[in-house]
């Protein structure tokens, strides 16, 4: 099996938590923040060194929502689909996105530049609608900010 990724970045992890099966939630999330994501690799690597069998090592990382198993694009773009965002124009907001990037939210470019997602309410309503993409919160948005913004992403004036 040809490895993808550096299995020794995560190395130091294992070994931090050698012989404690209990850490099994920390191992996970010290893995995801190392490569963004819990790659099959790493997690065949973490099932052989700390003899955690596959099944639990999915069942846990399935059970929490916090948990990835694809690769991520380099910036992920949020966009609030709550009803305040809703009513004030955040499906076509999304729309302009999926348009513009050729994919549909929970998916990622081709070249792994941009992931979307639609999130249930991000509590910013008197932002409506609002859009994240990586840490930074746009409000009131409409399709035409949202392609600028995408632009700026993408290097496009």
């Amino acid at each position: 099996m040809s490895t993808t990724i550096d299995l020794s970045l995560i190395e130091p992890v294992l070994q931090k938590h050698k012989g404690r099966q209990g850490d099994l939630i920390a191992i996970l999330q010290e893995i995801q923040g190392t490569y963004s994501y819990l790659p099959e690799e790493a997690l065949i690597h973490l099932s052989n060194n700390m003899r955690i069998p596959m099944s639990r090592i999915y069942a846990v990382a399935t059970f929490y929502a916090q948990f990835r198993f694809t690769r991520p694009g380099e910036h992920i773009i949020k966009v609030c689909q709550g009803t305040a965002c809703h009513v004030r124009g955040s499906p076509g907001v999304m729309d302009a996105l999926v348009d513009e990037l050729d994919i549909h939210a929970g998916e990622t470019t081709k070249d792994f530049k941009f992931s979307l997602e639609s999130i249930a309410c991000f509590g910013s309503c008197a932002l409506a609608p609002v859009m994240v993409v990586d840490k930074n919160i746009y409000g009131r948005m409409t399709t035409a900010k949202a392609r600028q913004i995408l632009g700026e992403f993408k290097g496009v004036k």
